[in-house]
């Protein structure tokens, strides 16, 4: 199979989640780091992992409101919910569904991540009355005794698929479940096994490794993808499957929400780069020298403005380049992540 033009690889349809995800139209909000189930190849950070925390994309937040903020920032259409386990803090997560509902319209589009642990018909019929667009179901490959749970999801409005991670030596047991579900499920998600902080470790020790030096996808992985859509298109063609790459992940999704949010907030003096970051100059210098250089070359104001906090300058970046080699103070073309942290990427 070819892969698409966002460096993964679907047999039908993507699902509604999957095509504004790789628009960089979905927000991430993490509910609970909280988990029934203790998975080896887990990705999630020290600082969500097994801990009561909220976060909307990067940004931890504190209460509702922020949540609003960041999405309206990202200019997204819709979020995926997950965690940990969202069904872990069913109460709130119902809370979040009918305020995002009512905030950004019923076309705003929610998704959400579940193991089939804390299924029942009661939580499901909670969520599907809070007006959930699509459930993404992750069964546990190695326990079969929770996979007829997948039935009792099929029999509301909204779409039902199944979500797992590529995991190499998984192949026959993956096809018994996909051979069980396809006629369940409104579609099909493979994602590409990949090493984090967190899970490299326990990965190493289940004999996984990496398949060069700059990649964090686990060797095996992809191959066993493609077999397994070969296989899907053959004994299920009807069922829409998308196997999504670590490269989608980071060259696609990532950098359009990244865009998304940069162009957002970018001040005048600043520059959105192809990759989401924001540049701008800055000068270490105070605010006699902002005026004096504002008079000497003519800079429009809204160019070049005094951060008093750092006593130093923010110019843009290509006014900078052109006078840097006049100047008696020392300068820097800054590049950060347009996330709330404004996290420092590099300085030249």
């Amino acid at each position: 199979m070819k892969p698409n033009n966002y460096h993964s690889y679907n047999l039908h349809q993507l699902a509604k989640a999957c095509q504004l995800c790789v628009q960089g139209r979905k927000s991430v909000l993490y509910l609970t780091g909280l988990c029934p189930r203790d998975c080896y190849y887990c990705p999630l950070s020290d600082t969500r992992k097994n801990k009561d925390v909220i976060f909307i994309n990067e940004r931890k937040i504190r209460n509702i409101n922020q949540i609003i903020e960041e999405i309206k920032l990202s200019k997204s259409k819709g979020v995926g919910i997950t965690g940990g386990d969202p069904l872990l803090k069913l109460k709130r997560t119902i809370t979040a569904i009918k305020l995002l509902k009512k905030v950004f319209s019923n076309n705003f589009h929610i998704h959400l991540y579940t193991s089939l642990n804390l299924i029942t018909k009661a939580s499901l019929s909670k969520l599907s009355k809070a007006g959930l667009d699509e459930l993404r179901l992750h069964p546990d490959l190695d326990n079969k005794s929770l996979w007829p749970k997948i039935k009792l999801a099929k029999n509301y409005p909204w779409k039902l698929g199944i979500e797992l991670p590529c995991i190499p030596g998984y192949y026959k047991n993956t096809v018994e479940l996909i051979n069980l579900a396809h006629n369940h499920i409104s579609f099909l998600n493979i994602n590409e096994l990949e090493i984090s902080d967190t899970n490299t470790c326990k990965l190493s020790e289940h004999g996984f490794k990496t398949k060069d030096k700059i990649s964090y996808a686990i060797k095996g992985s992809h191959q066993q993808a493609l077999k397994l859509l070969a296989y899907i298109k053959i004994n299920h063609p009807h069922l829409p499957v998308h196997y999504c790459t670590a490269k989608l992940k980071d060259s696609i999704q990532l950098k359009n929400r990244l865009i998304l949010r940069a162009k957002s907030i970018k001040q005048p003096y600043e520059l959105v780069s192809a990759d989401g970051m924001l540049l701008k100059g800055i000068i270490f210098a105070g605010k006699k020298t902002a005026e004096k250089l504002k008079q000497e070359y003519q800079i429009p104001k809204n160019l070049i403005s005094y951060d008093k906090p750092n006593n130093q300058i923010l110019i843009a970046p290509w006014i900078l380049l052109k006078i840097r080699k006049k100047l008696s103070h020392p300068s820097v073309i800054r590049a950060e992540y347009p996330t709330h942290d404004r996290l420092l990427v590099e300085e030249n």
